[in-house]
């Protein structure tokens, strides 16, 4: 079987305009699942009665059920039922079939990713004695300054790893929007693949096209992984060396 190149090729330029979308959806996903998960891993890790167990039926349900599933809910079953609602309860003319189907997806990978992220700040925050927070707390901090000064810079140093690992998770599942009719990378090279059935054209330049991006994300993670562990080792050599230059002077007025 011989490829048709000329149709990957032309295909490939039309996906590099999905890029934008599927990169869109991974980023402002990010944006707003990240503090709703460190709050709620924040909760869960406090102990604070009826909302951690409400956290913990949460995270088993969005991550016991497939994300096709959840779209196939939000995407297909909710807006019929909310038009009905709409028009026949509540009396009103708007038409909720017009929502840009983007919003779904938002929807839908928020929630998946805010349950992810929940449970990696949850491990990071769990690798942060909590003698740290009270010593922080002894010396007259607050417990923001306490979190913000302290308990932040060290549990997001140690959670870098998995948000990578749940980043370029994202990135994979956003491939699914095409479910949605959102035209991102996935959905631009199935449209082109159906005119001819080139099928498998197409799910090699999507395989590529995903294979580039997922590597520049753990390219960027790493980078950032190694700006960070540059920066403590610096900060422990100035932490010895004080500590070296105040045993100095403790010995000298010993003297």
């Amino acid at each position: 079987m011989q490829l048709d190149t000329a149709f990957m090729w032309t295909t490939f330029l039309d996906v590099l305009h999905g890029i934008p979308t599927t990169l869109k959806l991974t980023i402002i996903t990010l944006l707003l699942s990240s503090p709703i998960g460190f709050f709620m891993a924040l909760s869960k890790s406090s102990g604070w009665g009826i909302a951690r167990r409400i956290i913990t039926v949460y995270v088993s349900f969005i991550r016991g059920t497939p994300v096709v599933l959840q779209i196939l809910f939000l995407y297909s079953l909710l807006p019929t039922t909310l038009n009905y609602i709409i028009r026949n309860v509540l009396g009103l003319s708007f038409n909720i079939f017009r929502t840009d189907p983007i919003i779904y997806a938002y929807i839908v990978f928020t929630l998946n990713t805010t349950a992810v992220l929940s449970e990696v700040f949850r491990s990071a925050l769990s690798t942060v004695p909590a003698g740290q927070l009270e010593a922080a707390l002894s010396i007259g901090l607050n417990a923001r300054q306490a979190y913000v000064r302290i308990i932040l810079p060290q549990a997001l140093t140690a959670a870098l790893p998995n948000l990578c690992n749940a980043s370029v998770n994202l990135l994979k599942s956003t491939s699914l929007a095409f479910m949605m009719t959102v035209k991102d990378v996935t959905a631009i090279a199935k449209i082109d693949a159906s005119f001819g059935y080139n099928y498998l054209e197409a799910y090699l330049v999507i395989f590529f096209v995903y294979i580039l991006l997922c590597s520049l994300v753990q390219l960027l993670f790493h980078l950032l992984e190694h700006a960070l562990s540059s920066y403590k080792n610096t900060a422990a050599q100035r932490h010895e060396k004080n500590a070296a230059s105040a045993y100095r002077r403790h010995m000298a007025s010993a003297r």
